[in-house]
């Protein structure tokens, strides 16, 4: 199974993603923080052994997910980090602006398009948040069955809900992410340290 190249630039890449905020003070690591959760959510083993289709859907799929994680991590901090919070998720939708565009997506339609970006991710981060803390393996599986995969896929989803747990428990400690630190176990790593057999 070859991977495309659609939706995000490839890690190889010297500019993954542009930056479209460079006087805001919290452009520079919100960048790294969102260059660093596209390089992972591109990474082989969601898309040729946990079931995500390799696609435009999946590679958005897996962005709205680590962000969530992300998100979740930074929700109880400062508002210094809530200001780096925000910036990293204007930055994901202009992202998303800019992909449909280098897509071929008439200007038109983008703002729809994106529009509909955002109810989907509100609609993933409503359907997993709750099941985080305390850790619900079995609710989050069934939130991640219904939101990623079509038709449902309770064995991956367990998988997914396992590595969300172990990227939790993994970036609870990391005091470094708003200021452009983001370190994240690979898959199947982070699936074992959840709990799971990966």
């Amino acid at each position: 199974m070859t991977l495309n190249n659609s939706f995000a630039a490839s890690n190889d890449e010297k500019k993954m993603i542009f930056n479209p905020f460079r006087k805001n003070p919290h452009a520079d690591a919100a960048y790294a923080v969102y260059n660093a959760i596209v390089a992972q959510s591109r990474h082989p083993d969601f898309y040729l052994h946990y079931g995500i289709k390799d696609n435009v859907t999946g590679r958005f799929d897996m962005i709205a997910l680590h962000l969530s994680l992300v998100f979740h991590r930074l929700h109880e901090e400062d508002e210094k980090t809530k200001a780096f919070a925000q910036t990293l998720f204007d930055l994901f939708f202009k992202d998303m602006d800019r992909s449909l565009r280098e897509m071929g997506v008439g200007d038109l339609t983008v703002p729809k398009k994106v529009k509909k970006m955002s109810e989907l991710f509100y609609g993933l981060l409503g359907a997993i948040k709750d099941h985080f803390d305390p850790k619900d393996v079995d609710g989050l599986t069934q939130a991640l069955s219904r939101n990623l995969f079509d038709p449902e896929d309770p064995e991956n989803a367990k998988m997914l809900a396992h590595y969300c747990f172990g990227q939790l428990d993994h970036l609870d400690p990391q005091g470094q992410i708003d200021k452009g630190t983001l370190n994240l176990l690979p898959p199947n790593d982070a699936i074992k340290a959840g709990g799971g057999q990966g």
